[in-house]
């Protein structure tokens, strides 16, 4: 058999790895001058390779399709990702919140021990190799042909060039349109685990919040909510609880825009109660009476968040504590626990760590990842409409994936 895979980044990689070591003649397309050009970046450059958890709990951080990787994940599960790195000796390690990564920190490992295996199992790889078209006859997909005019034959194709985020590592969405033209539907691309933008961001730029948690309300109802860190930019919030809400609210943002108002409302104090952040604020206020509120309150939240605090308090930071009233101390506790900022939009496509949206999962047999409506294609990783919240899942849907396809095709379990 002969596969050829168009797409060198994780789930390609993988996918090739697979299939090699079944030997399986493989050819690797890859249009950049290197291999895993975005893994390399991946989790600021140390590669949050999988999430060593059950699958329940990846189950819980897909965003959209779970259903649709549930043959997958139970194929190859973070477990037999991790596995598969140590029998080729990738040396890993556990972090918070189950994140696996390489011990040496290097995502640059990790693209090593790919190329390592590909090398060994005589993976034609083809690089600064652009694919101009899929080729199909009578029996359907049966190669490729490049830009420079050159046609390979193969038994079937393997789709795995991502999504259209970061397109300085080769994701330009090339893989869509290939899909497109070979009758499938296109959900539309949408940006996944972005910065979200504010109307306001009232100079707070470079404060880090932690063990807070943040919600999305639209028109008044909270839709998500995430408790963690976060920090404010020049424009906006990110961080890992923001990067989050993002991909949970991207179905509501379309060409741009928002369907309705939403805002982001910050609970500084999730750990406490109303009444027990209000013992705490008289006990505050009891060894300070004579001084001014803004003084009082910067040992409940960063000193830069004070101002901010305040005026959505409708108090004035001068006010002096001996004279602030029940019904002023309860608009602070409420400005302490629901610190509102309106929502511009999300952030570009292109700054997103993944894409939401992509091939249609309805027209992909998930027991295979071969296409519906054409056969001897497949679609793996990113380019697919899958996508989940950040911990490495993403990563792990692509690796379960590309086992899923090379499973369908020859037998390595």
């Amino acid at each position: 058999m002969k596969v050829i895979i168009v797409g060198g980044g994780a789930s390609g990689m993988m996918c090739a790895s697979l299939l090699a070591q079944k030997n399986v003649e493989v050819i690797l397309i890859e249009k950049n001058q290197k291999l895993g050009k975005k893994l390399f970046i991946t989790g600021k450059g140390r590669c949050n390779i999988t999430n060593d958890c059950d699958n329940q709990t990846i189950f819980s951080n897909i965003v959209n399709n779970s259903k649709f990787m549930y043959s997958a994940l139970n194929g190859f599960t973070p477990q037999d990702t991790m596995q598969f790195f140590k029998e080729n000796r990738l040396d890993l390690k556990v972090e918070r919140g189950n994140r696996v990564f390489p011990v040496s920190d290097k995502s640059s490992d990790v693209i090593k021990c790919f190329e390592k295996i590909l090398t060994k199992n005589n993976v034609d790889i083809r690089m600064n190799t652009k694919v101009k078209s899929i080729l199909t006859d009578e029996n359907g997909v049966c190669g490729i042909k490049t830009d420079s005019g050159e046609s390979i034959l193969a038994d079937c194709v393997v789709i795995a060039t991502g999504g259209v985020s970061y397109s300085s590592t080769g994701s330009t969405g090339d893989g869509y349109i290939w899909a497109k033209e070979l009758g499938h539907n296109i959900v539309e691309p949408r940006p996944a685990l972005v910065p979200i933008l504010l109307k306001e961001q009232n100079g707070l730029q470079g404060v880090s919040l932690k063990n807070v948690t943040a919600s999305i309300d639209k028109d008044g109802k909270i839709l998500f909510s995430q408790f963690g860190e976060m920090l404010f930019t020049h424009n906006g919030a990110s961080g890992p609880i923001i990067l989050s809400l993002s991909s949970l609210i991207n179905k509501y943002y379309r060409g741009g825009k928002f369907d309705a108002k939403y805002k982001l409302i910050i609970d500084l104090k999730p750990a406490l109660t109303r009444d027990t952040l209000d013992a705490r604020l008289l006990r505050e206020f009891s060894q300070m009476s004579n001084a001014e509120i803004k003084t009082a309150v910067q040992t409940l939240m960063p000193k830069a968040l004070v101002d901010v605090v305040l005026k959505q308090s409708k108090i004035s930071p001068k006010t002096a504590i001996n004279s602030i009233t029940r019904q002023q101390r309860e608009q602070l506790i409420y400005a302490i626990k629901n610190l509102e900022f309106a929502i511009a939009g999300l952030e570009n496509i292109n700054a997103g760590i993944i894409t939401a949206g992509g091939v249609d999962c309805k027209q992909v047999d998930p027991k295979t990842m071969m296409s519906k409506i054409v056969k001897n294609l497949y679609f793996i990783g990113e380019v697919l409409d899958v996508d989940a919240l950040t911990g490495g899942f993403n990563l792990q849907l692509a690796f379960s994936a590309a086992h899923q396809m090379c499973k369908s095709v020859v037998d390595i379990d």
